[in-house]
């Protein structure tokens, strides 16, 4: 489903590509999430800082040969299924104090598996809730999840219990809003490895 924002009225957001296809963009986006997930898993160590600064160098080595606003906070308010995420104008804030509160957090490595599933929860439901970016917010959460497993020794999430309940899965990040992540660690627990 296709944010509610400005602009969006068409199924493919204005790109560096000049793709008009909803499934060539699809596929470019894909790939440019590839040549991310490479690049920082190949720099990836117990010394990575998961900062608001990588957040926003794992969005732009993603998207930033498909789009101009790679790496870039979103400059306009959007809504999904008739939920509207927090104004644009909020996010420096927003991601700051997400920065501070939340990521600042991170059990020290290697840590217990479940006190890693309820960072990695209160991680991705918060950045979800926050949704800071033009595109790609779900799949930037996602790849940030399978960084901190493989920085505390464990392996990537299996994604696909959280897809099958996606119903669940917005739930959860809406629950976040309020402080309640037992929902989203329970999805998390689904998706972490054995």
């Amino acid at each position: 489903m296709k944010y509610d924002a400005p602009g969006n009225e068409d199924e493919v957001l204005p790109n560096l590509l000049g793709l008009s296809d909803r499934r060539a963009i699809e596929l470019a986006e894909a790939e440019g999430f590839f040549r991310a997930e490479l690049v920082l898993y190949g720099e990836l160590n117990d010394d990575t800082v998961f900062d608001v600064a990588y957040i926003k160098r794992l969005h732009r080595l993603a998207l930033e040969r498909v789009y101009e606003f790679a790496g870039k906070f979103r400059g306009v308010n959007i809504s999904k299924g008739g939920f509207t995420f927090p104004a644009a104008k909020f996010l420096d804030a927003s991601m700051q104090d997400f920065e501070v509160t939340v990521l600042r957090n991170e059990p020290s490595v290697p840590s217990s598996r479940e006190a890693l599933i309820a960072h990695m929860a209160i991680v991705h439901a918060e950045l979800l809730f926050i949704h800071p970016f033009r595109e790609g917010n779900g799949r930037a959460a996602r790849l940030l999840l399978d960084l901190l497993a493989l920085k505390h020794g464990y392996e990537k999430l299996d994604f696909k219990p959280m897809k099958d309940r996606f119903d669940d899965y917005v739930a959860a990040v809406q629950h976040a809003a309020s402080g309640d992540y037992a929902a989203m660690e329970q999805l998390i627990r689904s998706a972490f490895p054995s």
